[in-house]
């Protein structure tokens, strides 16, 4: 009896790995490469593997995803006054996150060149002291220059000693105006 109980134990546990090992499990066979699907495109911006996030920011601008959507920051351009205002947010693009930064860079390509923009800390009252989730630039050109075809903004940044890069979309109304 003894025998047949361990030849049972045996056999059950050779089918349980069996089943467990032969599935891929997000790993490529043999190498331990961890693999992910390809990341979401814009089209696909609404569900995000399981949760939903604003299509814009709590001050009505774009947002911009700051690494695997650990944080959003959100542009607001002022086209009466020129100005470009970036928030920075929660993974959830619902609050400001104050930072310890005293400016953000946007990069731009102008006529195949590029060009860099510092948008200074305005911290907002609540932000503590040493700190700002809000950065602000009056440079009219960086206002311009997000306008522009092919202009391929990026907003660059540092948050808790981690750089991050994100792409602004070129994603506002073109009827009523033109970009020349």
């Amino acid at each position: 009896m003894k025998l047949s109980s361990k030849l049972f134990t045996v056999v059950l546990a050779s089918a349980t790995f069996s089943f467990v090992g032969c599935k891929d499990g997000g790993t490529n066979a043999g190498t331990g490469v961890e693999t992910s699907p390809p990341p979401a495109t814009v089209d696909d911006h609404d569900d995000h593997a399981g949760h939903a996030h604003p299509t814009e920011g709590p001050h009505h601008g774009g947002l911009i995803e700051l690494g695997n959507e650990e944080y959003h920051a959100e542009l607001v351009h002022d086209e009466d006054t020129g100005s470009v205002t970036i928030y920075v947010l929660n993974a959830a693009a619902t609050e400001q996150i104050p930072i310890v930064s005293t400016e953000v860079t946007i990069n731009v390509k102008h006529d195949g060149k590029p060009e860099q923009f510092k948008l200074a800390a305005s911290p907002d009252a609540n932000d503590p002291q040493g700190k700002s989730s809000r950065f602000v630039s009056t440079d009219a050109e960086l206002g311009e220059h997000l306008d522009e075809e092919g202009a391929d903004p990026k907003l660059v940044l540092t948050i808790n000693g981690k750089s991050f890069r994100g792409t602004i979309a070129h994603d506002h109304d073109h009827e009523g105006h033109d970009h020349e």
